[in-house]
């Protein structure tokens, strides 16, 4: 098996007071799985870290069950089952992001839906799994509360669980001989704006950099960075420290 090391923390609220994390994070001995459940603008439906919680149980049943089906199915019948279960509809659910990274004795398998990337150390270097989709809106000033509501799990928007089992089929997904898979990170935004927002290093110093000193250095890094703009002007943000979540997986001798 695999070593692998967790770290997380929790950020604050759109209040910018301290609450409980929404990442989450599984451990199975074949499999991580990440999600990040969306901070909740509604007082009628539960909080994207309940919805979290509950769609990665659902993934941990599935994956347990039967490894041997595709991680899209399992992430569609996750969907169905917490939407049907809560009687969730489109619009009118909370939503998580999911990243998941399964290995058998022959090959490494990565999904990714929504802003939760893997990152993967291979023979031939660091290979980024990632869904770009909302960070394009973001980039035509497109990022709105009510313009994302508008474009969740839409053509020409973003796609992310929530009760739309369909979205499963818009994963990225990516797949390696496992001996040639020395490490990977799977990590959420809070972790990942390390390298995409702030740029205080790139992709192959990050796994350099858990590799030697382990994934809570990585975190560390960010909140330091954060508190230095603690009134985000240089970095603009909706929270000033969002939840953090990452897994580090080494395959090999070397991280």
């Amino acid at each position: 098996m695999p070593q692998i090391t967790v770290a997380e923390a929790a950020g604050v609220g759109l209040d910018g007071q301290p609450r409980p994390t929404e990442d989450v994070v599984m451990v199975l001995p074949d499999a991580v799985v990440v999600l990040d459940g969306a901070t909740a603008t509604r007082d009628d439906l539960p909080s994207g870290g309940a919805y979290a919680i509950e769609l990665g149980a659902q993934l941990v049943a599935r994956l347990t069950a039967a490894p041997e089906l595709p991680l899209v199915r399992h992430l569609s019948g996750a969907i169905r089952a917490v939407a049907r279960g809560n009687g969730y509809t489109p619009g009118n659910s909370p939503s998580s992001t999911v990243a998941i990274l399964r290995w058998t004795d022959d090959e490494v398998q990565a999904l990714v839906l929504a802003d939760s990337p893997i990152v993967v150390r291979t023979d031939s270097g660091v290979e980024v799994v990632e869904d770009t989709r909302l960070a394009e809106l973001a980039a035509q000033d497109r990022a709105t509360p009510a313009a994302v509501d508008r474009v969740r799990n839409a053509e020409g928007g973003f796609w992310v669980a929530e009760a739309v089992p369909a979205a499963a089929e818009r994963a990225v997904l990516r797949t390696w001989p496992r001996e040639a898979v020395q490490a990977a990170l799977v990590v959420t935004d809070g972790v990942s704006c390390a390298v995409d927002d702030y740029r205080l290093l790139d992709w192959a110093e990050a796994l350099r950099l858990v590799g030697e000193e382990g994934p809570q250095a990585l975190l560390d890094l960010v909140r330091a960075a954060e508190r230095d703009d603690s009134a985000a002007r240089r970095w603009p943000r909706g929270k000033v420290h969002d939840d953090q979540a990452a897994a580090h997986v080494v395959f090999t001798g070397g991280g």
